[in-house]
């Protein structure tokens, strides 16, 4: 009689330990994927509030909003759209209107020698993305309608920068990194991805679902 051999206790044990030790490492690793795409969005933020105080603190005007911008910075566009020199940011953070401030923005700045990218108006590769590939903007608070909170919850500051196509984990790790940790209130707040409203406290931002994140300075 043939006899059947199979695997021992043992080495049943062994191979558990193994995938436990890969399935283990696959997850810590994923982790540490997020968190680093958490801090360069969060990055962005702190960035994009540095280029504008760069800038106006250089040539005494808003990049954007420069009615001089021809003068500071060698192939620059006026914006058409809004009223230039106002110390506002017009338009919407995330407008695709080369002929607005908020677009211009990324021009003036790149131009300017403060921020890296494509100053080709029109151009695909002139739109600022974040880690995931969501749309990055910035806009004056005045006219910001993304995120609706009014009367005692509206958010507060001159000015606010948005992040779309964020993952709600990663929504909720830039709120810890920025601000109070709390989805609907502080500086920070966050929103369903395209679609306008109040923003959402931390039990309703899923993990897996989509979310703009938007910020106020």
């Amino acid at each position: 009689m043939k006899k059947t051999s199979g695997f021992t206790l043992i080495e049943l044990a062994i191979v558990l330990v193994i995938i436990g030790l890969l399935l283990g490492g696959v997850l810590k690793g994923q982790e540490l994927i997020n968190s680093a795409k958490a801090k360069s969005m969060a990055n962005d933020f702190k960035n994009t509030q540095i280029l504008l105080y760069a800038y106006q603190d250089k040539f005494r005007a808003l990049p954007g909003d420069d009615a001089n911008v021809a003068n500071h910075v060698t192939n620059g566009v006026l914006a058409t759209a809004g009223t230039q020199g106002n110390a506002r940011i017009e338009g919407q953070w995330n407008s695709e209107n080369i002929a607005e401030e908020s677009y211009l923005f990324w021009q003036h700045v790149r131009l300017a020698g403060l921020a890296s990218g494509s100053t080709v108006i029109g151009d695909q590769a002139y739109i600022p993305r974040n880690a995931d590939g969501g749309r990055l903007g910035i806009q004056s608070i005045n006219g910001f309608n993304t995120i609706t909170d009014a009367g005692v919850n509206a958010m507060v500051g001159a000015f606010v920068v948005c992040s779309g196509g964020v993952v709600g984990r990663l929504a909720k790790q830039i709120d810890v990194l920025l601000d109070d940790g709390v989805t609907n209130s502080g500086n920070v707040r966050v929103v369903v991805d395209g679609v306008p409203g109040p923003s959402l406290p931390n039990a309703n931002v899923p993990d897996g679902n989509m979310f703009t994140v938007c910020m106020s300075f």
